[in-house]
C-alpha cells in the first residue's frame, strides 16, 4: 500500500502543504515520491506572435522579428524549466533529509492533461494535490486543475484543503459508508492511517425517508385525476412509512454492521459507527462541520453509480464543501461475504426474474442483503422464498405479505385517526415502533430503556395551549393537526421549496411516529436542524442563518411573537430590540435584523442603538417605496 506516492507542485500554499503530508506518509509507509511541475512554454510562445503586431516599428523587419522569436522562445522555455526545477528542488531536498526515494518530472503541456497522461500511465497508488493552487481568491472551493484531474483518473487521490501541518492538525478520519466496494475500500485505508497517524476513525451512513414524501407531495399537483388514482399516492406513502423507510434504514445500518465487522476483524480496530438520516451529502457535510474531521474518506462513486462515472454526486459536492481534507477512494473491497457469496451461491431463474423487478435505485443494495441472509441461513441456492424470507428479515414482520396487499389494509386502517395506537420512539436512530415497547431497536439494536412513549393526548392537550389546532390534509387525504404556534415557526422559514421541503420533513416524521398532532416544540425541532443544515451548505445566505440563530429565541416566547435577545456578533440595546420586534414576526425580521448587522459592521460598529436600527428600517422602507414607485408607473405611464 502507497508504495509509490505522486504529488504535483505550483509553489502555492497548498502545494506545499501537499508536499509536507506527502513525506510524512512516506515516512509512515515506506513510499517513494514522485513530484511534478508542468510548465507551459507553447502557450507563452502563442501569446508572443499574437502580441507581435504590438512591438515598436525597428522590431517589424522580417529577419529581427524571427531574431526576437528565437529569443523570446529560448528565455521562455529555459526560465519555465528553471522555475520547475526550483519548486521540484523543494520536495528534492526534503525527501533527502529523511532518505526518501525521489523522482521529479517537468512535462511541457497543458496541466491538467498532463497529469492525467502520467497518472494513467504509472503505478501510483496515491496522489496528493492541492484543493486549491497559485490562481485561488477568495471564494474558490476547488481549483481547475485539481477538478479536471480528479474527473479523469482512477487512483486514489486526497486533495489537501487543511493546511496545517500535519503534527499539528487536530480532528478524527471520517469515511462515509454506503455498502459500495469503493467505500468499503476507503475504510480500510482510514483505518491503516488512523494507526500510522494516532487518530480516531468514524464511519457514517445516510439514508433517506424523506425524499419520496417531498416528490409525492410535489407531484401530485401536476397528475390528472386519472393519472393520481393509477398512481395511488395513499397505497404508495403507506408501503413507505410501513415498509420501506425502515428497511432502508436496516440496509444502511447493516452496511455499517459489516464496517465494523471489517475492522475487527481484518485490523482489530473498535470502529464507532453512526447513521444519519436524510439527504446523503448535506447530513455529512452538516457532520463534518460539527465534528471537524482531519481527513473525509469517500467512494469516488457510490452504490448506485455506474462504473464509468468520473465521480458520484455525493462525492463531487463534498469535494467542493467539506472543510477538511477528502479522501476519494477509486480501489475496490468487497467483504468476506459478499465475495463468498458470488462464488458459492446460485440463483433460480425464477429468483433472477423476481429481481431484475425490483428497481434499478435499490437493485444492487437489496441484492447484497438476500446475499448476506442466505449465507448467514446456510442456503446455497436463492430461490423466491429466499428473497421473501430476507425481505422479512430487514423489513418489518410480515412485509413480504403487505406488498402483494398493501392496499387493501390501507383501505381497513385509521391509524392516525385511532387514540388506541401507541408509539415508542428510539433515542437513538428515531425508529417509531408500534403499540408495543421493543425489547431491542431494529435498526441500531438500542435498549429498551432508549424507547420513549409518545403520549397522543398530552399532544392535543399542548396544541390548544398552544393557540389551538387546525387541520390540514396531506397530498394522500392523511389529516393532521397543527397548533396555532407549529405553523408560526413554519413561517420562518423562507417562501419556496425550502418551506415545502421542511413542512414535508415535518409531516412525514410524524406520520412516522403515528403523531396526529403537530405542536411547536415538535416543529422548532427540525425546522433548526433543517435551517443549520441549509447554513452550513450555503455559507453565503445570511438570511438561513438568521433563521436558525434566532428560531430557540422566538419559540421562547411562544405566542407573544417577541424575542428579548438576539444571538448576534453585536450588542443590541434593549429599545433598538423593541423597536426590531415591530418588524412582523418570521422572515422579515429576520432579514431586518441582518440587514442592520451587516450595515453596523460596515460602519465599524459594535453595538446597534435604537437611532441606528430605525434609521436602516426607514432607508429599507424608503428603497421599498422607490422601487414600488417606478414599478406603478411603468405600469400607468398616463
Amino acid at each position: 500500500m502507497m508504495k509509490k506516492i505522486f504529488v504535483p507542485v505550483d509553489n502555492s500554499d497548498y502545494s506545499d502543504v501537499s508536499i509536507a503530508l506527502a513525506v510524512a506518509f512516506a515516512k509512515k509507509f515506506g513510499s517513494q515520491l514522485v513530484g511534478s511541475h508542468v510548465y507551459a512554454a507553447k502557450m507563452h510562445d502563442v501569446r508572443f506572435k499574437q502580441m507581435e503586431y504590438t512591438l515598436p516599428e525597428e522590431y517589424q523587419d522580417e529577419v529581427e522579428l524571427e531574431k526576437q522569436r528565437r529569443i523570446h522562445d529560448t528565455l521562455i522555455t529555459m526560465g519555465l524549466q528553471l522555475i520547475s526545477d526550483s519548486y521540484l528542488e523543494v520536495m528534492k531536498q526534503k525527501c533527502a533529509k529523511f532518505n526518501i526515494p525521489f523522482e521529479a518530472k517537468m512535462p511541457e503541456g497543458k496541466h491538467f492533461i498532463k497529469l492525467v497522461e502520467d497518472i494513467q500511465a504509472s503505478d501510483y497508488d496515491l496522489v496528493i494535490m492541492g484543493a486549491l493552487g497559485m490562481g485561488a481568491v477568495k471564494d474558490s472551493l476547488v481549483g481547475g486543475v485539481c477538478e479536471r484531474v480528479v474527473r479523469r483518473i482512477n487512483t486514489d487521490t486526497l486533495v489537501v484543503r487543511n493546511l496545517e501541518p500535519i503534527e499539528e492538525a487536530t480532528g478524527n478520519i471520517l469515511v462515509g459508508i454506503d455498502g459500495s466496494p469503493e467505500s468499503f475500500s476507503g475504510l480500510k485505508t482510514a483505518i491503516r492511517l488512523g494507526h500510522k497517524f494516532n487518530k480516531q476513525v468514524e464511519a457514517v451512513g445516510v439514508y433517506d425517508p424523506y425524499l419520496h414524501y417531498i416528490v409525492f407531495n410535489s407531484v401530485v399537483n401536476v397528475l390528472t385525476e386519472r393519472a393520481a388514482r393509477t398512481f395511488r399516492f395513499k397505497e404508495q406513502e403507506q408501503l413507505h412509512e410501513e415498509v420501506i423507510d425502515t428497511g432502508l434504514a436496516k440496509i444502511y445500518q447493516s452496511h455499517l454492521e459489516v464496517a465494523r465487522a471489517i475492522a475487527k476483524e481484518e485490523h482489530d480496530y473498535a470502529l464507532k459507527i453512526t447513521l444519519l438520516d436524510g439527504k446523503a451529502y448535506e447530513k455529512i457535510l452538516q457532520y463534518t462541520r460539527k465534528t471537524q474531521p482531519w481527513l473525509l474518506v469517500l467512494g469516488r462513486i457510490g452504490v448506485h453509480s455506474e462504473q464509468d462515472m468520473d465521480i458520484g454526486s455525493n462525492a463531487e459536492n463534498l469535494l467542493r464543501l467539506a472543510p477538511c481534507n477528502v479522501l476519494l477512494s477509486s480501489q475496490r473491497y468487497f467483504p468476506q461475504i459478499d465475495v463468498k457469496a458470488e462464488e458459492i451461491l446460485v440463483w433460480t431463474q425464477e429468483a433472477l426474474d423476481r429481481m431484475e423487478k425490483a428497481p434499478p435505485l435499490v437493485r444492487g443494495i437489496a441484492k447484497t442483503a438476500v446475499h448476506r441472509f442466505a449465507i448467514e441461513r446456510g442456503h446455497s441456492v436463492i430461490t423466491e422464498s429466499v428473497i421473501d424470507k430476507a425481505m422479512e428479515a430487514i423489513m418489518p414482520q410480515r412485509a413480504s405479505e403487505k406488498l402483494t396487499r398493501v392496499a387493501k389494509e390501507i383501505a381497513e386502517q385509521k391509524v392516525l385517526e385511532s387514540d388506541a395506537v401507541q408509539t415508542y420512539i428510539c433515542g437513538e436512530c428515531g425508529y417509531a415502533a408500534h403499540n408495543q415497547q421493543p425489547i431491542k431497536c431494529p435498526v441500531c439494536s438500542a435498549t429498551p430503556e432508549r424507547f420513549q412513549r409518545v403520549d397522543k393526548r398530552s399532544l392535543a392537550h399542548i396544541a390548544i395551549d398552544e393557540g389551538g389546532a387546525a387541520e390540514e390534509e396531506t397530498f394522500d387525504g392523511v389529516r393532521l393537526q397543527w397548533s396555532e404556534q407549529a405553523k408560526k415557526a413554519l413561517r420562518r422559514v423562507p417562501r419556496g421549496y425550502m418551506r415545502r421541503n421542511v413542512k414535508a420533513r415535518i409531516e412525514k416524521s410524524a406520520r412516522s411516529q403515528k403523531i396526529g398532532t403537530i405542536t411547536n416544540a415538535f416543529a422548532t425541532q427540525i425546522i433548526d436542524e433543517n435551517m443549520d443544515e441549509a447554513a452550513a451548505v450555503r455559507e453565503d445566505a445570511p438570511e438561513l442563518r438568521a433563521v436558525g440563530a434566532t428560531a430557540r429565541a422566538q419559540s421562547d416566547s411562544q405566542s407573544t411573537g417577541t424575542v428579548t435577545s438576539f444571538e448576534s456578533p453585536l450588542q443590541w440595546t434593549a429599545d433598538a430590540i423593541e423597536r426590531v420586534n415591530l418588524v412582523p414576526a418570521g422572515f422579515m425580521r429576520n432579514i431586518t435584523q441582518t440587514r442592520i448587522e451587516q450595515r453596523a459592521q460596515e460602519s465599524g460598529m459594535t453595538q446597534v442603538t435604537l437611532d441606528f436600527a430605525a434609521r436602516v428600517i426607514e432607508d429599507g422602507r424608503s428603497l421599498a417605496n422607490e422601487v414600488l414607485g417606478q414599478y406603478y408607473q411603468q405600469l400607468n405611464p398616463e
